[in-house]
């Protein structure tokens, strides 16, 4: 794909990619025709492409003196990061993470037997603590710009969010 510099890519599939791609799904013989399956395509790409590139910027700043830690101690995900290559990629970066499994995955493991593995180690408390980051992503959602992506730049979007964590802290202090 072209790079545009600093623009904000969602990995959209390429015309080329969508006239392969676009005869392979399935039309419903009866009912309303769907039109946006183009954009439910490239929403399912941008799930896949995202979590890696993520983990590989990110930085976790020290408590003292030094650069920033490349790896995290430990990563919670939803079910849409269930996916084994994650799991694997984790597990070769030695990053702990709590991830639920999705129910079809449980069904194959579970067919497959013996050669199935084991199941993922999951804990329910450590997963609850989710839902903190979930809150503060929605309450940075209250702010219009934020929500809807108006900046067209990475750099001008994450000097939003910059701005928009330190007004939400400060109103709380």
């Amino acid at each position: 794909m072209v790079d545009h510099g600093d623009v904000i890519r969602r990995h959209e599939l390429t015309d080329q990619e969508w006239e392969l791609l676009a005869p392979l799904i399935p039309r419903a013989a009866t009912g309303r025709p769907r039109t946006a399956d183009r954009q439910v395509i490239n929403g399912m790409v941008y799930k896949i492409l995202c979590a890696r590139p993520l983990l590989e910027r990110t930085g976790v700043p020290r408590t003292g003196r030094g650069r920033p830690r490349c790896r995290p101690d430990h990563v919670i995900a939803d079910k849409a990061y269930s996916s084994r290559g994650l799991r694997g990629y984790l597990r070769r970066r030695s990053i702990a993470h709590t991830i639920p499994e999705k129910l079809d995955q449980k069904g194959h493991r579970r067919n497959r037997g013996p050669r199935g593995g084991r199941p993922p180690h999951f804990d329910r408390n450590t997963y609850r603590q989710r839902n903190i980051v979930e809150r503060c992503f929605n309450q940075l959602k209250g702010f219009r710009g934020i929500a809807t992506r108006y900046d067209k730049t990475a750099t001008s979007f994450g000097a939003a969010v910059y701005l928009a964590s330190f007004l939400r802290w400060a109103r709380s202090v």
